[in-house]
């Protein structure tokens, strides 16, 4: 994925929260500029240029991770993450919370947009996140080995039980002093929209006490989406890092309004962008879930 350059304005203050439209009906329409055949041949290339760059730095991470450790290599997964996103050809930059406290680890509940969001996200803060992946994606070639040697936490989806395991390595992870990247809704959003958020990551935060941080990302929904293996080039890519929110001392019975909190920031971010990107050739994307 060949690259057009980054704006380093990572760590600068969130702006105010948008507010969010009351109701999924009320959500922004999602244009998108139609692809001609000049993208296809754009997009081999960035993929080309993508994959000489995952595989070396996957590689010689993996080695690292096994010989260091996977938390004491944190200046090059910035700079691999950071690479990743800039062979896309996107431009990228961050707002982070001024109340977000590099030495706190924090859980970071991000919306789920492409195969890409772990790089987008990464370096927007200097914490050390560890993985929260599906089972299924530890089968891919290279990239499952690379989440193996990291330590990443598999989930099993259709295994409730699975989630006192991964409650219990999450609260490892925090002991740790490590941050946990999680996506919430459990799988790409096919509208560019916040899908439905899943509890058993919320329940199991409440029960750890652990602090929240939404982390909303918007523009990649253009360069590279679910149902097409097409980049696309030149969009602005941000990266939302909002105010934390605090579980600890709260209920089981609280988990519903966490998740409304969390739903509310991450809605009002997107919808704030939607309302204010349309473009020429553009198509129409349902703002419901299909």
């Amino acid at each position: 994925m060949l690259g057009a350059g980054m704006d380093d304005q990572a760590n600068q203050p969130s702006d105010a929260e948008p507010e969010a439209s009351e109701s999924p009906a009320a959500r922004p329409v999602v244009r998108l500029a139609e692809d001609a055949l000049a993208d296809h041949l754009i997009s081999a290339a960035l993929w080309g240029a993508g994959v000489a760059w995952l595989v070396p730095m996957m590689g010689l991470q993996i080695a690292l991770h096994r010989t260091l450790g996977a938390d004491r290599i944190g200046w090059l997964e910035r700079l691999y993450t950071r690479g990743q996103v800039l062979l896309t050809g996107s431009r990228w930059r961050a707002e982070v919370h001024p109340a977000i406290d590099p030495a706190r680890p924090y859980l970071f509940f991000q919306n789920h947009v492409n195969h890409l969001d772990h790089c987008t996200m990464y370096s927007a803060t200097p914490h050390f996140k560890q993985g929260v992946e599906l089972e299924d994606h530890f089968r891919y070639p290279i990239y499952g080995a690379f989440m193996r040697s990291r330590g990443t936490l598999p989930v099993n989806r259709n295994n409730p039980r699975d989630l006192l395991t991964l409650r219990d390595r999450v609260g490892d992870e925090l002991k740790k002093g490590h941050s946990l990247l999680v996506f919430p809704e459990g799988t790409r959003t096919l509208t560019g929209h916040l899908g439905e958020l899943q509890q058993g990551v919320f329940r199991i935060a409440q029960s750890l006490g652990g602090p929240i941080v939404p982390v909303t990302v918007t523009g990649m929904y253009q360069v590279v989406r679910k149902g097409s293996w097409l980049v696309r080039p030149g969009h602005e890519v941000t990266v939302y890092c909002d105010a934390p929110i605090e579980t600890a001392g709260k209920k089981r019975s609280d988990v519903p309004a966490i998740m409304d909190e969390v739903r509310r920031v991450m809605t009002a971010r997107l919808d704030a962008y939607w309302a204010s990107h349309s473009g020429p050739r553009a198509a129409s994307v349902p703002s419901t879930p299909r």
